[in-house]
């Protein structure tokens, strides 16, 4: 048997639904999971689901438990894995990897790799390049036709193509939508005009100021007040500048000054307080001729505060349409401009505009033409290698290919991808939809996630019931698919048949039982004899013979015989 590289070692779950706590530790090649329905084999898969930051529920949480914990770790992961830098993370020495998830009874996630906390989206972002689940229900996909064309890209690797073909198709749409953005009918672009005219003509009239709200505020509160304005002023200058009959306290200041003259040689004191009365002199002089400067300023006028009433209401009905502010009705006033602009420049703009999407039309063909050449190479690759898949998996007579149907452009190319199949020779080719049984669908996908997985750097294939539907020769060809797969990834492989179980290099039992009043669930690793034991009751239910027990140490055997031969 051949070693894989990365690889799932060990699975540690607590408090998973029936599961009290566990340790699967999986060995290289591949690893099979059975037991009795309802003893928990899914809830192992559900565990690896919610390790790798998949949707989870509280309701996953054992009874009576606070919360639910899983880890998983991987060996020989790859030090460049792809999500590990943006975290902060990094493989260990020996080249592991830890993932680790909490699930707390309220809901919360604490989520960590090799002990660095990051979040669910970015736990999900490194599982999808450490492990795939395929579950029993992944066939049905194939029914979906619209997930043909995204299988297909991912065989063929076309994401430079693809992402070529979305940049010239984006610049056509949004070409598209300025031209339909431009259209209007004559009879609305007429309102729509007329409209602008008066409301730029509305606005333009009004001569709008910035800053002009403050002026206008002050100025009338200034005016409404102009009787008590002016009586103070000229209490203000009588006090200091006085009559003909009264010294006001500037002169009353001089004399104290001319006062003190004398004497201010007798002493630094009296120098100081000299100096001080001239100071105070000063600057009562200058007060009255401010005081002085405002009475001549101000000229009251009833007129005037008519005329800033009448403004400040005009601003006050233009604000109710056309904004808040002045600086929002000039902004407004902008926009109409603009506006009025581009619907009278409308059809030199689409006339513009349409020869501009005649090009992106043209380059957005070109690129889906490369793209619809780039998928046909990789159809016709990929037609011959699930053909093969197929034969290995003992279908014959099934042909299987891949039909392409022009399209106008959309955002997935210029084809209808569709996969065709035909169950029996010398039937046409239909739909897989059609004709394609339970067991068909179950094969098909196993073939086609047997080819995606060579393209991938995923070293953990997970296999949840992939066998629905398959029985006799066909589970045996199954097995045999799986067994050589297991040689250049791990597989792991929940599985009802004993054809698949046998061929496991490793074999795990899920079983049920009951303690101290609860249901509890366990894992073991089987040796051979109880290999036998398991694959017998698999075989033939509760009641294992000893031709049963005999039988399935043949089939063990035999797929020992086969794993030889890989």
């Amino acid at each position: 048997m051949n070693e894989v590289d990365t690889m799932l070692e060990l699975l540690h779950i607590e408090n998973i639904a029936v599961i009290e706590e566990a340790d699967i530790f999986f060995r290289p090649g591949f690893n099979a999971l059975t037991g009795e329905t309802g003893a928990g084999k899914s809830i192992v898969i559900d565990a690896m689901g919610a390790v790798l930051g998949g949707r989870t529920s509280r309701d996953l949480i054992r009874t009576g438990a606070s919360k639910a914990f899983v880890s998983a770790d991987f060996s020989d992961v790859p030090t460049e894995l792809p999500g590990l830098a943006e975290v902060g993370a990094a493989i260990d020495e020996e080249g592991h990897l830890l993932l680790q998830r909490e699930i707390t009874a309220d809901g919360k996630n604490i989520c960590r790799v090799n002990g660095r906390p990051l979040t669910v989206a970015q736990l999900r972002r490194i599982g999808e390049e450490l492990l795939n689940i395929h579950g029993q229900h992944d066939g049905q996909q194939l029914l979906d036709e619209e997930q043909h064309g995204a299988y297909l890209d991912r065989f063929g690797k076309t994401e430079a193509v693809l992402e070529a073909y979305h940049g010239a198709y984006d610049a056509m749409a949004n070409l598209r939508a300025e031209i339909k953005a431009l259209q209007m009918d004559e009879a609305e672009r007429a309102r729509r005009i007329d409209s602008l005219h008066f409301q730029i003509d509305e606005l333009e009239r009004a001569n709008l100021q910035t800053g002009e709200e403050e002026e206008l505020t002050q100025r009338r509160n200034l005016l409404r007040n102009g009787e008590k304005y002016v009586s103070a002023l000229s209490n203000a200058d009588y006090c200091l500048n006085g009559d003909d009959e009264t010294a006001g306290a500037v002169a009353q200041l001089r004399e104290a000054e001319e006062a003190l003259s004398g004497i201010r040689t007798l002493g630094d004191d009296l120098a100081a307080l000299y100096r001080r009365l001239g100071d105070l002199r000063s600057e009562a002089y200058d007060l009255a001729e401010t005081v002085r400067d405002k009475q001549a300023e101000f000229d009251f006028s009833p007129a005037e505060l008519d005329a800033v009433e009448s403004r400040t209401d005009q601003l006050y009905r233009l604000k109710k349409k056309y904004g808040a502010t002045v600086e929002d009705m000039l902004a407004y006033l902008d926009k109409c401009r603009a506006e009025l602009d581009a619907i009278e420049t409308a059809d030199d703009t689409r006339t513009l505009l349409e020869q501009k999407l005649k090009k992106a039309e043209k380059a957005t063909l070109a690129a889906g033409a490369e793209l619809t050449r780039v998928r046909r190479e990789a159809a016709a690759a990929l037609e011959q290698r699930i053909q093969k898949e197929l034969r290995d998996l003992d279908m014959h007579k099934v042909q299987f290919a891949i039909d392409f149907m022009e399209k106008e452009p959309s955002p997935d190319g210029c084809d209808t991808i569709r996969f065709l199949m035909s169950a029996n020779t010398g039937e046409d080719l239909k739909p897989i939809a059609k004709i394609a049984s339970g067991g068909e669908l179950a094969r098909i996908m196993l073939a086609l996630k047997n080819v995606l997985a060579e393209q991938e750097a995923i070293g953990t294939l997970v296999f949840d019931e992939v066998d629905t539907g398959v029985s006799g020769r066909a589970a045996q060809k199954v097995a045999e698919k799986l067994a050589q797969v297991s040689r250049h990834k791990q597989v792991l492989c929940v599985t009802h048949l004993p054809q698949l179980a046998a061929m496991a290099d490793t074999h795990f039992s899920v079983e049920k039982g009951e303690s101290r009043g609860r249901t509890f669930t366990r894992v073991v690793q089987l040796n051979r004899e109880q290999r036998k034991a398991e694959l017998a009751r698999i075989t033939g239910g509760t009641r294992v013979t000893d031709a049963l027990l005999q039988s399935a140490g043949e089939l063990l055997d035999e797929a020992e015989a086969y794993r030889q031969t890989i």
